[in-house]
């Protein structure tokens, strides 16, 4: 059950997860001034607001993760996925939350 402005609990990715976190890639990459030559999405947590906020969980190589957060705007909007905010320096063990 959804509900709005919650975050709902982890789930394992996703091909829809994985497609978003390739998608996103690039913005990333260019914030962090490195290129990932891993870049694959391990669990999610979405919360709807006026739209979905989508939480990521990102192998990017050896033992280093990110969470990324992007949002994706209601259909009748049609506006692209825009990566709303990110975290480096995660571990496996880091617990996805709002951030």
């Amino acid at each position: 059950m959804r509900r709005c402005g919650g975050l709902m609990g982890a789930q394992p990715a996703t091909p829809e997860a994985q497609q978003v976190a390739d998608e996103v890639k690039l913005q990333v990459e260019e914030k962090e001034g490195k290129k990932f030559e891993v870049f694959t999405a391990v669990e999610f947590k979405t919360q709807v607001v006026a739209g979905i906020n989508y939480f990521i969980k990102v192998h990017v190589g050896n033992e280093e993760f990110l969470h990324l957060r992007w949002f994706k705007s209601l259909p009748h909007e049609n506006k692209p996925l825009s990566l709303s905010s990110y975290q480096s320096s995660k571990t496996k063990h880091d617990e996805l939350t709002y951030f």
